[in-house]
């Protein structure tokens, strides 16, 4: 169970990490939305950079998208009181764990098992 204190450092953390992506998903934006191909040399080289870039700007657009899916989530259990619980064993994460990535749903146990492939097979 996370103190009162641990709570609000971890409310924090999250609101400024949604605060990053979204400003993140506001240059992105902007981005795809200024693509004027007379600023750039029409040469194949300067193409293939252009939409090179532009290929990498929406594929972290789609993983910042993620992520704020992951911090809303993390912002209900938060509010719900169950921030720190493990989903699939039900211990206590760490608070250091929490600290540097406070949209774990896993204790470190449990991640490490799902990662080395050790699931439980329909989870």
């Amino acid at each position: 169970m996370l103190t009162s204190i641990q709570a609000a450092e971890l409310r924090t953390l999250l609101e400024a990490f949604r605060e990053r992506i979204l400003a993140s998903a506001n240059d992105a934006s902007h981005f795809s939305r200024d693509r004027d191909r007379t600023r750039m040399g029409r040469d194949s080289v300067d193409e293939s950079a252009e939409e090179a870039m532009y290929g990498t700007k929406l594929r972290l657009a789609d993983r910042d998208s993620q992520t704020l899916n992951a911090i809303e989530v993390a912002m209900g259990r938060l509010a719900a009181g169950t921030l720190g619980e493990c989903e699939e064993c039900e211990e206590t994460i760490g608070f250091a764990r929490l600290r540097a990535r406070p949209m774990s749903k896993l204790c470190i146990e449990c991640q490490e098992d799902r990662e080395a492939g050790f699931e439980e097979p329909g989870a």
